[in-house]
C-alpha cells in the first residue's frame, strides 16, 4: 500500500489595522486553498476569529475539518484544517514568550504554543502539530535566545512524548528559527525530526520563506542588494517504527502575486510537502543520542547565562526603583513652581509609572522568568544524566 499524503503551512501574517492588504489576502488565501488538493494545512498568525471563520466557510467542501486553537489574548494565531476527522486535540502553551511591554513585537499577546490534531488516515495514527515560535528581532543580540530554546525544547519534548504509538508525525509552522541554529538542532534530535527540505531539490529562488526576493512585503533595501531572504518555515516529519515514508515533492506552491494585485499572498511563503507512505517494518530511530546531547549541553550553557543576566536585571530594575522612589517623593516635598501645575503632575504620574513598572520588572517578572528557564534547565539536567543505552 502507498499513501500519499499532501501538507501545506503559511504564515498568513494576519493582524488587525498592521497587515498590509489583510482582508484581500485572507479572501485570496481562502480561494486558493479551497482549489487545492491538500490533506493537512496548518496556518500560523491567523488572529482575528472572522478571518479563521472565513477561511473555514471557503475550504469546508475539501477540508471539512478544522481547529482554531484559542489562548492568551489574541489568540495563539495557529489553526489546523483536515481532509480527515480530528479525533483529538491539545495545546500546550509556553511559560515564556517575550515581554508584555515589548508592544511593537507582540509576541507575549498571543499565548503562544503548540498545537497538536489527533487524527486516522487510512487506519494509520497520524499526529500533525502545528507551532509558532518566538520571532529573532536582533540576532546579533538576540534578547530572546532563551525564550526560543525553551519554546523548542517544550515543542520538542512535547512532540517526544506525545507521539508515542502515532505512525507518522508531521510538525508544520513559521519556527523563526535558521537550519543549524539551536532551536532548529532541538527540533530535529530529541523527537528525531527530519526537515522536508532536505529531500527535496528545490531551485535557490524558491528557498527562502520569509523576506524571499520574489515577495511584495521584502524591504526594497533587501531587494535592491539581492540579499537572499531566510527559511524559517518548515514542514518536518518522522515515521513510526511500522511506516516507510519518503518525500515525492517539496515547493512553495503560492504564484509571486495574488491574482489581478501587486502584492503577495503573505509576507512568508507557503511550503507545500508531499509524503509518500507505505507500510514497512523499519525498526530503528532516527534519533542521535549524541546529536541530542551536544544540542542539551549548548542549550544548558545559554540558559545558565540567562539565568546571570536574570540577576543583573533584577538588580539594574531595583536601583531604578529606588532612584524612581525618591525622585517621586522629591515631587510631593518641593512646593510647585506658579503655571506648572499640570506638567508637574503629568511629570509626576510618569515617575510613578516608571516605579512600578521597574518594581514589576525586578521581581515579579523576574521570578516568573528565572522560573521558566529553570524549568527547562532542570529538565535538560534530567535528560543529560539519563543512561544513553536502555
Amino acid at each position: 500500500m502507498i499513501l500519499e499524503f499532501k501538507v501545506f503551512t503559511l504564515n498568513c501574517w494576519g493582524l488587525a489595522i498592521v497587515s498590509k492588504n489583510r482582508k484581500t489576502r485572507i479572501k485570496a488565501i481562502a480561494k486558493f486553498l479551497s482549489n487545492s488538493h491538500y490533506d493537512v494545512v496548518c496556518l500560523q498568525e491567523l488572529w482575528l476569529d472572522c478571518d479563521y471563520f472565513l477561511i473555514k466557510d471557503e475550504v469546508a467542501g475539501i477540508l471539512p475539518h478544522s481547529h482554531y486553537f484559542y489562548s492568551g489574548v489574541t489568540g495563539s494565531g495557529i489553526c489546523i484544517f483536515s481532509k480527515y476527522v480530528i479525533e483529538e486535540v491539545f495545546f500546550h502553551q509556553w511559560s515564556l514568550n517575550g515581554y508584555i511591554h515589548k508592544l511593537h513585537h507582540g509576541d507575549w499577546f498571543g499565548g503562544k504554543g503548540v498545537g497538536l490534531c489527533k487524527l486516522t488516515v487510512n487506519n494509520l495514527s497520524v499526529n500533525i502539530y502545528s507551532a509558532h515560535l518566538h520571532a529573532e528581532y536582533n540576532r546579533k543580540s538576540d534578547e530572546y535566545e532563551a525564550h526560543r530554546i525553551l519554546q523548542a525544547y517544550d515543542t520538542a519534548q512535547f512532540i517526544l512524548l506525545s507521539s508515542q504509538g502515532a505512525d507518522l508525525v508531521v510538525l508544520a509552522g513559521d519556527l523563526n528559527t535558521l537550519p543549524g541554529d539551536i532551536a532548529y538542532r532541538l527540533l530535529t534530535s530529541i523527537p528525531g525530526l527530519v526537515d522536508a527540505f532536505d529531500s527535496a531539490d528545490v531551485p535557490r529562488d524558491h528557498v527562502a520563506t520569509c523576506e524571499s526576493l520574489r515577495n511584495s512585503y521584502t524591504p526594497g533595501r533587501l531587494v535592491k542588494n539581492k540579499t537572499q531572504g531566510q527559511r524559517i518555515d518548515y514542514i518536518m516529519f518522522h515515521p513510526g517504527s511500522k511506516l516507510q515514508v519518503e518525500m515525492k515533492n517539496y515547493k512553495l506552491p503560492l504564484p509571486d502575486r495574488v491574482p489581478l494585485h501587486s502584492f503577495s499572498y503573505s509576507d512568508h511563503e507557503g511550503v507545500e510537502a508531499t509524503f509518500e507512505i507505505s507500510k514497512q517494518a523499519i525498526l530503528k530511530s532516527s534519533r542521535n543520542e549524541n546529536d541530542v546531547k551536544n544540542v542539551l549541553d549548548e542549550c544548558e550553557t545559554i540558559l545558565n547565562r540567562a539565568l546571570n543576566n536574570l540577576v543583573t536585571h533584577k538588580i539594574i530594575y531595583i536601583f531604578f526603583s529606588i532612584l524612581l522612589l525618591f525622585g517621586l517623593i522629591i515631587t510631593f516635598i518641593i512646593d510647585v513652581p506658579a503655571g506648572f501645575v499640570v506638567v508637574y503632575n503629568i511629570f509626576r504620574v510618569i515617575i510613578g509609572i516608571l516605579f512600578v513598572f521597574s518594581i514589576l520588572m525586578g521581581t515579579i517578572w523576574n521570578k516568573i522568568e528565572k522560573h521558566g528557564v529553570l524549568a527547562v534547565k532542570l529538565a535538560i539536567e534530567k535528560s543529560l544524566k539519563r543512561p544513553t543505552e536502555l
